[in-house]
């Protein structure tokens, strides 16, 4: 056995490895209604096939206007849920499980989808007539290259926690195994963690505690609509990458881990950047010294990404303890087989690797 095809139990959640799909959109709710489609199904269900022990389901909207584009998912409603369930369903039936990443995009919404074909405009909003919707956030500061949002008020912040929970209701009917909330990457949490966006200064701005208020608000009510068994998963980014003025960064990240811990959390999913343009040293490994440094700091569980390509690479950070999971992105959409090939070129018997019988004629 490997380090990395280890098991992992979260909660009452038993995984069999180490390798899981990151949440990547797919823009391929092409209603525009957030239900999403045979593409999911299949985008989805071959993961499975190729042995990833955990599945997070693209950012999906917990409210419309929460969507990154008209063109992603959403579990707002029951369609929704109902189209959700038989991608589940197969997951289950391949051996893994499965997550589903809980999302407002704020002032990053009502974007233009990324794939080709899509229509362009005078920057990346989407206008209400080609069915965009004016986008909120907690101040009214317009990210780069869209258009600014509307501050939200106190009464619409203090919805957004239900939000969430009734999302994360949604999911567990759904049959998820496990919820993410997405609070890193520019969108609406980490708009508010942020004084890059949040600068307001009532009770929701200025201080970390305030800053960082509506996140743990969040995270206790969706821990309280999922119940004790299920895993509470919180993607943050470690840090914005910027010096030259105050911005979020590591140590605020660490004080935050701790801080989610005790709202309900039981893993941090660590990324970095998103909030504004900066300069990253992209690279192998870039993003897996945050993720090492909050882990070694406070104890709670992490998982990393980041140009994480090759199954040597990946062991390592399993081995070295530097994460407890390693998430796959863009290498899973180039090989879905990535966790039967790494079994492979790891060492891994034959036997012991999880091939579905259907495949058993292909393994090497």
């Amino acid at each position: 056995m490997t380090h990395l095809h280890s098991p992992i139990t979260l909660r009452e959640l038993h995984v069999n490895n180490r390798i899981w799909l990151a949440p990547m959109c797919q823009y391929h709710c092409m209603e525009e209604n957030g239900v999403p489609e045979a593409w999911h199904f299949a985008h989805y269900g071959a993961r499975a096939i190729g042995g990833f022990g955990l599945i997070t389901a693209e950012a999906s909207g917990v409210v419309p206007e929460g969507r990154i584009s008209p063109k992603c998912a959403g579990i707002w409603n029951d369609e929704q849920r109902d189209a959700w369930a038989p991608i589940v369903d197969f997951v289950h039936s391949q051996g893994s499980k499965m997550a589903i990443q809980l999302i407002h995009a704020g002032r990053k919404a009502s974007s233009v989808a990324k794939r080709p074909g899509e229509k362009k405009y005078a920057n990346d909003t989407v206008p209400r007539e080609d069915g965009g919707w004016e986008t909120v956030a907690p101040s009214a500061i317009a990210a780069e290259g869209l258009d600014a949002p509307r501050e939200l008020n106190r009464d619409e912040i203090r919805e957004i926690p239900d939000q969430f929970g009734r999302a994360a209701v949604r999911a567990m009917e759904a049959g998820f195994d496990a919820v993410e909330i997405s609070a890193g990457h520019g969108y609406l949490l980490h708009q508010f963690l942020d004084p890059i966006a949040n600068q307001r200064e009532d009770s929701w701005g200025g201080s970390f505690d305030n800053r960082t208020r509506l996140l743990r608000l969040v995270v206790t009510a969706v821990r309280t609509a999922v119940g004790d068994g299920v895993p509470v998963i919180v993607r943050i980014s470690a840090t914005d990458w910027i010096e030259d003025r105050e911005a979020w960064d590591l140590e605020q990240s660490v004080t935050l881990a701790l801080l989610l811990e005790t709202a309900g959390a039981d893993m941090i999913s660590v990324s970095t950047g998103g909030i504004a343009p900066a300069q990253i040293p992209t690279g192998p490994n870039y993003q897996v010294r945050f993720a090492e440094e909050i882990k070694r700091r406070t104890g709670v569980r992490v998982s990393t990404a980041g140009l994480i390509t090759t199954p040597e690479q990946a062991e390592a950070i399993v081995a070295e303890d530097r994460a407890d999971v390693v998430l796959l992105g863009r290498e899973a959409l180039r090989d879905p087989n990535w966790p039967l090939r790494a079994g492979h070129e790891l060492g891994l018997e034959r036997e012991a690797i999880p091939y579905p019988g259907s495949y058993l004629r292909g393994a090497r």
